[in-house]
């Protein structure tokens, strides 16, 4: 019986690499060659997550957008010292109607037009800075 086995890394997307192993086995039997192969995959772990997000808005972009939420949302003084710039709009309390009215202040504050597409994306307080800086240019 001969084996033979072979490893390749090949490289994915986002800095991720998938590990191949390749066998191939042959043996004879009764006077007739017998032939597998088989291939497995292994996902290799990525050293990129999103904690290691690099934010393109302005600090001033972002803590206008939080002041506005807070304004909007009427959140108490303990919410509103636990608002971050990955706050969720949801976990704030919001609902559509006021995620919608969010945005009609963002876009009445910063002079600007928030297309539905594009305000259907905005989930988090950074979601709407980084839109408004694209936007404002």
């Amino acid at each position: 019986m001969a084996t033979l086995s072979a490893v390749s890394a090949i490289a994915g997307g986002f800095g991720a690499a998938t590990a191949t192993t390749l066998s191939w086995k042959g043996s004879r039997v009764s006077g007739r060659s017998l032939i597998s192969m088989g291939a497995t995959r292994s996902r290799l772990v990525s050293l990129r997550t999103p904690r290691f997000r690099v934010y393109a808005a302005k600090p001033e972009t972002v803590s206008k957008v939080m002041d506005i939420v807070k304004q909007r949302l009427a959140l108490g003084a303990d919410a509103a010292a636990a608002l971050t710039p990955e706050s969720k709009f949801t976990d704030l309390g919001a609902d559509s109607l006021d995620t919608v009215e969010i945005v009609m202040a963002l876009e009445e504050e910063f002079k600007i037009t928030v297309e539905e597409d594009n305000a259907q994306n905005i989930t988090t307080i950074q979601d709407a800075a980084e839109l408004i800086d694209k936007l404002v240019g």
